[in-house]
Parts: structure tokens; C-alpha cells; sequence
């Protein structure tokens, strides 16, 4: 019977434990000001734009690496344990999350915000008019 508690008590734990890892990762918290990316100590979704004129390249441990920018001019070097993104080159903007340590965002995740293809499409009922 004793062991029964103890095992109920053990699953319990792991339960509430692994509720409590899932529900942080998923409330991240998003930054477009790099300057608070910087000062902060853990997982965070930075936002903002690739720096075309700086390129990207693909690193020795063949990392994925770029430079982004804020909305103030912030830039800030990304490196990700990855591929290229589809659409990277022709992406709006970008949302890395990951987390910000030794002068590098080491990103786990990278998401690309591409320009809309109706975006310059007219309504043909007002074209008629």
C-alpha cells in the first residue's frame, strides 16, 4: 500500500513539473527592442529585420548566421543550428526565438513574415466603377 502512495506522489510531481516547463515555454515573452534582448536571461522571441547589406552565411559548424535589426537600429548578431529558412531572402520581417548569450541570439526557432501576394492586388468591383 505504502508503495502505491509513493508512486502516486512521484507521478504527481513529474505531472505538475512537466505542466509548469510546458506552460513557460509557451508564454514567451516577444522583444523588438534589442537592447532588452540583450539583458535578458532567458528564452525570448526577438523581432525585427534581416540586415540584407551584411548577408548571412553558413559558419564552420554549419550554423546559420545572420544580422538583424530593431525598429531603433539596433542590430544584433543570430546564429542558428540550422538551414536557411524558405522565403529568408524575401522576408518582411523575422521572429527568432532563442536566447541571447556570449555576443551571439542563439536561436532554436526562426520564422519568417513574407510580403503578402494580395497586397497589391485592386477589388475588381471598384476597378469596374
Amino acid at each position: 500500500m505504502k508503495q502505491k502512495h509513493i508512486f502516486g506522489g512521484v507521478m504527481v510531481v513529474v505531472f505538475l513539473s512537466l505542466m509548469i516547463y510546458l506552460f513557460t515555454q509557451t508564454n514567451l515573452q516577444y522583444e523588438s527592442d534589442f537592447s532588452k534582448v540583450k539583458s535578458k536571461e532567458r528564452m525570448i522571441k526577438a523581432t525585427g529585420s534581416w540586415v540584407k547589406e551584411k548577408g548571412h552565411e553558413t559558419d564552420q559548424n554549419k550554423n546559420f548566421v545572420f544580422t538583424m535589426k530593431d525598429v531603433s537600429g539596433n542590430e544584433m548578431k543570430v546564429v542558428y543550428d540550422g538551414a536557411i529558412p524558405n522565403n529568408f531572402e524575401v522576408a518582411t520581417s523575422v521572429v527568432v526565438t532563442g536566447m541571447y548569450r556570449d555576443g551571439y541570439f542563439h536561436a532554436k526557432n526562426i520564422l519568417t513574415k513574407c510580403p503578402s501576394k494580395y497586397q497589391d492586388v485592386k477589388d475588381p468591383k471598384s476597378a469596374s466603377m
